[in-house]
């Protein structure tokens, strides 16, 4: 059966109440397909019963599993390459010089799905700044779904998934075959320290960033929950440090707090103080 208006309200609702992502009214079939196998995984007989147990309950663990079901989980490795290229050339020689006494980096990656871009740039860092392996970096690593967190802890990926945007020599290098799997080095995957933030809450206790990617994020989120994330993100990043959003995404008239720095084809922000 199809999914009624009634129901279709009450599911945009629930996500953007819990997660903050506002669906747009054309996704009705973007909710049936992906909560009617968690409908029936769960053992209800059709997707109404599952909406009309979720009615009855306080938001919790099935709750979240519509949100989990239904956020975007699109990534790849060294997705848009031209940031990368920033953070190699550019970003992280400048930052290294200026922490060398501190010799400390703190970096974030948020809403990171299955863990493709953290650990991109775990293998950035390895290729071609091995020397920090004698600094503290802290790398964090977030997402609001706990089922996406496991796989990018456990670190194993499909060969499509190792094909999209992961050259030959990296692959090799800092991955082994497990069965019809890769699985990510034990040599990457300890760089990285994943944790469930949701964006839209408070946040855990962060050092002082000085580099923060929250690509693609912001693009589900409306004008208020924007500026909120972006007023948070203004006070953990600092003076000198970077934030890169995705391509189609802009802190113009949405927090003036932030300027554009543009390095050849990368676009990232720094504060204005």
């Amino acid at each position: 059966m199809a999914l009624d208006a009634d129901d279709f309200t009450y599911i945009r609702r629930l996500l953007h109440e819990l997660s903050g992502v506002t669906l747009d009214g054309d996704k009705k079939y973007l909710v049936e397909t992906r909560l009617t196998p968690v409908a029936y995984q769960e053992g209800f007989a059709s997707l109404q019963d599952f909406i009309a147990r979720l009615r009855l309950h306080a938001p919790g663990e099935l709750h979240m599993q519509v949100v989990e079901a239904l956020a975007t989980k699109e990534t790849q490795f060294f997705r848009d390459v031209h940031p990368f290229v920033a953070l190699k050339t550019s970003i992280l020689p400048e930052l290294i010089e200026k922490r060398s006494a501190e010799r400390r980096l703190n970096l974030w990656c948020a809403a990171v799905s299955s863990g493709q871009e953290p650990y991109s740039v775990a293998m950035l860092l390895l290729e071609h700044f091995p020397h920090l392996a004698n600094w503290n970096v802290h790398f964090v690593a977030s997402d609001i779904s706990a089922s996406a967190l496991e796989q990018a802890q456990q670190g194993y990926y499909s060969q499509l998934e190792v094909n999209r945007g992961l050259s030959t020599p990296l692959l090799l290098k800092y991955f082994r075959r497990q069965g019809a799997r890769w699985q990510i080095s034990e040599q990457v995957r300890r760089r990285v320290q994943f944790c469930k933030i949701n964006l839209i809450h408070a946040w855990p206790s962060l050092p002082p960033m000085d580099i923060i990617l929250m690509r693609n994020v912001l693009i589900y989120f409306n004008v208020e929950t924007k500026k909120v994330i972006l007023g948070k993100v203004c006070q953990l990043l600092r003076p000198d440090g970077y934030l890169f959003l995705g391509s189609v995404e802009t802190t113009l008239n949405l927090d003036a707090s932030f300027k554009k720095v543009q390095f050849d084809k990368a676009v990232c922000y720094q504060s204005r103080l």
